[in-house]
């Protein structure tokens, strides 16, 4: 429920950052052109379009028959990396996405080109809701009865807590500002793809298709259980295991060893998201 919750949130934000830099672009520069109508009209095709994937997703994964867990598996490590090109990609062009979407609409109001705007609505809500597509699919699909239930209910928090959080961030940076939403979700984001890593990691030890090498290299089960509520959360959102076999140890630390890299390869320089 937790991860759940926590990409519902992250990338509900971001959508509706997206669609209120352009609906308060033509509020302000196109208010009786019509072009409102074209903006909700490209937020619904994208979210169509992300169910289209959604649909994609489950209905390949059932044509598998017996290949499915190793499809499962495939697509948590897609949604690891996928977290991670998110961070890095926005670590970079987060000072200029209000700009760049600023122009991009301009461009095609100056056309009279609404089909234009249309579409790159659509592009730029389809990203996010695929995006959350392909993270939260892993989770969906080895989830039971009673946790579909309750993941349900994480992701209708997240939501709400979105809207909660977007009009907290409209604000001015009074109470919570995008540099601060950003720079802790950037945090939070890399270890959920942490989590679903091993999560991954995990799946292939137990399709033996890699081996343990050391199992149970030490059990934690009395400060925090995994399996317990709390320890739950904490593996789900970290990667956090009471008893890692080696392979799982060397594999987290070959995460983050990887991002470590990846940071100074791509060296971001702090930037500050225009609200």
């Amino acid at each position: 429920m937790g991860q759940v919750l926590f990409i519902v949130w992250r990338e509900s934000v971001e959508a509706m950052l997206v669609i209120g830099i352009l609906h308060a672009w033509l509020s302000h520069n196109a208010a009786d052109s019509g072009g409102k109508r074209w903006l909700w009209g490209g937020v619904a095709l994208g979210l169509a379009l992300a169910a289209l994937l959604a649909f994609g997703l489950f209905a390949a994964a059932e044509l598998l028959g017996p290949h499915q867990d190793a499809f499962q598996a495939g697509m948590v490590f897609v949604a690891a990396a996928l977290i991670v090109h998110m961070v890095l990609w926005m670590r970079e062009h987060g000072r200029t996405l209000k700009k760049d979407l600023e122009s991009g609409m301009a461009a095609r109001a100056a056309r009279n080109n609404w089909w234009g705007v249309l579409v790159l609505v659509a592009i730029a809500v389809a990203r996010e809701g695929s995006e959350a597509v392909v993270f939260l699919y892993g989770m969906l699909a080895s989830a039971e009865g009673a946790e579909l239930g309750w993941m349900a209910g994480g992701g209708v928090i997240g939501f709400v807590l979105a809207l909660l959080t977007f009009w907290l961030l409209q604000l001015g940076g009074r109470y919570l500002s995008w540099r601060l939403f950003f720079r802790v979700t950037e945090i939070m984001l890399l270890l959920l793809a942490a989590a679903l890593f091993i999560s991954g990691v995990d799946k292939l030890q137990s399709m033996e298709l890699l081996p343990t090498l050391v199992d149970r290299l030490w059990d934690s089960s009395a400060l925090v259980d995994d399996m317990s509520p709390a320890g739950g959360v904490l593996a789900a959102l970290t990667g956090y295991r009471a008893q890692p076999s080696l392979t799982s140890l060397l594999a987290y630390a070959g995460y983050w060893a990887g991002i470590l890299l990846l940071l100074r390869w791509r060296n971001p320089r702090p930037q500050r998201l225009a609200a």
